[in-house]
């Protein structure tokens, strides 16, 4: 299988899991029920799934007032930017 295709599909899973994660946390949050821990979300956005957690964020509107949410989950995604275009793309364009 090709590597881009593996990664592409790992990406896509992580960010359905990131978004996904966010609304089930708001819907616990509405129902005062045990929530998933802030960590979670972030070790999640962390591991790919950081546009999946922003689009999440906005779409449920949960923890879109969240200071460390507002600031961390953008930058995340421009330290994943920034390492995918430093590291990445050149490994594709030597190949």
């Amino acid at each position: 299988m090709n590597t881009s295709l593996i990664f592409f599909m790992y990406l896509l899973l992580v960010n359905i899991v990131a978004f996904s994660l966010m609304g089930i946390d708001k819907r616990k949050a509405k129902k005062n029920k045990y929530r998933i821990p802030e960590k979670n979300l972030f070790l999640w956005a962390i591991a790919g799934g950081s546009v999946g957690s922003i689009a999440g964020m906005y779409f449920f509107h949960h923890k879109t007032r969240h200071p460390s949410f507002q600031i961390g989950m953008p930058l995340i995604l421009l330290v994943q930017i920034y390492v995918f275009i430093r590291f990445l793309i050149p490994l594709y364009v030597l190949s």
